[in-house]
C-alpha cells in the first residue's frame, strides 16, 4: 500500500535547530526522526512512500536517498510554495494509487494502522480519519461521530467541557476520488476545508489507542526521547553505549541513556537519566547532562550543565555554562 507523508513544514517551534536541518530528519534518539515513521509504515505492509517536501527539501533527500531502501520505495514531490495540508496531495495526484494513506510528518506513533485501513475498507468510506484520545482537547479540534463512525461535526479548540476528547491524529486513509475535489491553484487545508465539506458524504472517523505524539516542540521532543528510551513506544532503539565510546570509571551514569559511537565521558561527569548522545561527542569532567539530547559532535566542557535541552551537531558548550529548557544549534 501507498502512503504520502506531509514533510514540507519549516519546524518553526524547534528553531534554531530547524534553520539548517529539515524537521523530518532532525535526529531523535540518534536516528533521523522520519526513520521511525518509515519503520512503522513498513510494519503495516506499506511499500511505497511519497515524501511531500518543501523547506530544505534537499536535506531530506540527502538523508533518505533518492531511491529505494529494502522493502520500501521512496519518491519525492516538492512544493514550490507552502500548500497547506491538502495542497501537497493535489500536487502529488499523478503519483497516487486508488487508495492511499496521508500522514502528518511530525508524528511518533505505534497506532495500529492496519486496523485503520481495514475499517476504511469495511465501512466503504471515501475518507477515514484516525482519532486519538487526549487528556486536554482544548488545544486541538475535536471530532464528533455517530455510532457507525460517520463524522458529524468538527469543533475547533473547545473551551470548557468538551463534547469529546477525540482529536484528529493526522493519519488518514483516502480514496483517490477525494483528490479531485481539492483545488489546485492555492494552499488548501484538509482540516478546515476538505474534510468539513465531506461531512455526510462517506467521511468516517475511527478511534485507535496506542502511542501518539507530535514532536514539534522542545517539550514534546524531549518527551518522545524519554518514551523511546523507556520503551513506552515500540522502536528498534535500545538504551546503551555504542562501539568505541570511552566512559571513565569515575563518571556517574544514570539510566536510561543512549550514547553513540566514539564518544568520551570523563571522570566526575554526570550523565542521565533520559539522555541521548550522538556519535563523536565529548562530556568533560564535572559536567552534568540530564533529560537532554546532544547531537553528533557536540561537546560539553568542564563544569557545564545541560538540562532539558537540545544541543545541535558540532555545538560546543563552554566551561561553566548552564543550559536549561533551551535549543542551541
Amino acid at each position: 500500500m501507498q502512503a504520502l507523508i506531509l514533510a514540507g513544514g519549516e519546524g518553526t517551534r524547534l528553531r534554531p535547530l530547524t534553520t539548517k536541518i529539515p524537521k523530518p530528519v532532525v535526529p531523535l534518539a540518534n536516528r533521523p526522526f522520519i526513520s521511525y515513521m518509515l519503520d512503522w509504515l513498513e510494519s503495516h505492509g506499506f511499500d511505497d512512500v511519497v515524501m511531500s517536501c518543501g523547506f530544505l527539501a534537499e536535506g531530506v533527500r540527502k538523508v533518505l536517498g533518492a531511491g529505494d531502501r529494502p522493502g520500501l520505495t521512496i519518491r519525492y514531490v516538492d512544493e514550490p510554495a507552502p500548500l497547506g495540508t491538502a495542497g501537497p496531495v493535489k500536487l502529488a495526484e499523478p503519483m497516487l494509487d486508488e487508495r492511499f494513506a496521508v500522514l502528518n510528518g511530525d508524528i511518533l506513533t505505534d497506532i495500529d494502522l492496519s486496523s485503520v485501513v481495514r475499517f476504511h475498507e469495511d465501512s466503504g468510506a471515501r475518507a477515514t480519519l484516525t482519532l486519538t484520545p487526549v487528556d486536554d482537547p482544548s488545544s486541538y479540534g475535536v471530532i464528533l461521530t455517530d455510532t457507525e463512525g460517520r463524522v458529524e461535526a468538527f469543533i475547533e479548540k473547545p473551551q470548557g467541557e468538551a463534547p469529546s476528547n477525540l482529536i484528529n491524529a493526522g493519519i488518514y486513509v483516502l480514496e483517490r476520488e477525494v483528490v479531485s475535489e481539492i483545488p489546485d491553484d492555492r494552499a488548501v487545508s484538509f482540516e478546515r476545508e476538505v474534510f468539513p465539506a465531506l461531512v455526510g458524504a462517506d467521511l468516517y472517523g475511527v478511534e485507535r489507542g496506542g502511542y501518539w505524539l507530535d514532536i514539534g516542540t522542545l517539550d514534546r521532543y524531549l518527551q518522545a526521547t524519554r518514551d523511546i528510551l523507556g520503551g513506552t513506544v515500540g522502536t528498534v532503539v535500545r538504551p546503551g553505549f555504542e562501539a568505541g565510546t570511552q566512559v571513565d570509571s569515575e563518571a556517574l551514569v544514570f539510566d536510561p541513556v543512549l550514547v553513540g559511537e566514539s564518544c568520551r565521558i570523563e571522570a566526575q561527569a554526570e550523565l542521565g537519566p533520559d539522555v541521548t548522545v550522538g556519535d563523536r561527542c565529548a562530556i568533560a569532567g564535572g559536567a552534568v547532562v540530564r533529560d537532554s539530547a546532544l547531537h553528533e559532535g557536540a561537546t560539553v566542557a568542564e563544569g557545564a550543565t545541560v538540562v532539558g535541552s537540545i544541543v545541535g551537531s558540532g555545538v560546543a558548550i563552554a566551561a561553566g555554562q548552564r543550559l536549561e529548557s533551551t535549543i542551541v544549534a
